[in-house]
């Protein structure tokens, strides 16, 4: 019995030894890489994912041909996020332009380990009516109709990040930030084409409780706080989205914890891949929740 206790501590201290050894040259291959390296080897790893890494800012954020552009987007994909650990205040904004019906939402909240924020431009290819808003799946728009948008997120009166582009789905991410969403507070300015498109997005932003006073129009450029759009959740979906918050903080500590010894999400991240993979495959999990909903609930193009 003994005999057999003591060759267990050995296995033990055997693995500990070349798992701590592991640890030191990898933190140490990471070191003797220049940023240049690192963000060319991080974006070359996420790139297929749909997203790449800005180094001025130390975030993330969508590339125009992201996969998430084939899945579109429906108002149940918003319901269903809690119970995929993400917890956002969100703000669709529908109006009728050049025969189609468009969809202009805002999101601010935490996705996961990630504090962000997001502004997606979608369409039908046709208009649709009040009553089928909420089960139609809008499509992303194509290149030409893509607009040029900024977006600057706040928490707790500090900058997180501030981004411009012409883009589909304008996004960033913070990675190992909690936040609740009322500690976050979104400036969107975006161009529109002509000023029939954007008369008729405003008329769409007055029928979500803005008021003319809250816009700053300048030529074709329109400007806005982000107001989320008021929902009443009963007890349950409250839970869901408290149990998920409670999730999100213990995942940001232990993402925080385990690459301790870096300060940047991009060192933090390549030390991830090369130390615990399956780790970093979970923790660029961002926004992937859509397909599986699909899956789940079957959702189709109306």
């Amino acid at each position: 019995m003994y005999i057999l206790f003591s060759i267990f501590i050995i296995i033990l201290l055997f693995f500990f030894v070349i798992n701590h050894s592991r640890k030191k040259c990898i933190i140490r291959k990471i070191c003797c890489m220049t940023l240049e390296e690192k963000c060319n080897l991080l974006n070359a790893i996420i790139e297929p994912m749909g997203f790449s890494y800005l180094a001025d800012q130390d975030i993330f954020t969508s590339t125009r041909d992201a996969w998430q552009h084939k899945m579109g987007y429906q108002s149940l994909y918003n319901r269903g996020a809690v119970h995929f650990n993400m917890v956002f205040d969100y703000l669709p904004v529908y109006f009728d332009y050049n025969d189609k019906t468009w969809m202009i939402q805002l999101w601010k909240g935490q996705y996961g380990i990630n504090t962000g924020g997001e502004i997606g431009v979608y369409y039908a290819d046709h208009i649709v009516s009040q009553e089928q808003l909420d089960t139609t799946l809008f499509q992303a728009v194509d290149d030409p109709d893509m607009l040029k948008m900024s977006m600057e997120l706040m928490r707790d009166g500090k900058c997180v990040f501030r981004l411009t582009c012409i883009h589909w789905w304008l996004t960033g991410f913070s990675m190992g930030l909690f936040s609740w969403p009322k500690q976050l507070s979104l400036n969107a300015s975006i161009t529109f084409p002509d000023c029939a498109m954007m008369n008729a997005f405003i008329e769409g932003l007055l029928k979500q409780s803005y008021c003319r006073c809250d816009l700053t129009i300048c030529g074709l450029t329109l400007t806005f706080d982000m107001k989320p759009l008021c929902r009443h959740k009963n007890c349950l979906q409250k839970l869901a989205a408290w149990f998920s918050q409670w999730k999100n903080r213990m995942f940001c500590w232990l993402f925080l914890f385990a690459t301790r010894p870096f300060c940047l999400s991009l060192d933090r991240l390549l030390y991830l891949y090369y130390f615990l993979p399956f780790a970093f495959r979970k923790t660029m999990y961002v926004r992937g929740y859509k397909r599986k909903y699909i899956r789940r609930c079957g959702c189709r193009r109306q």
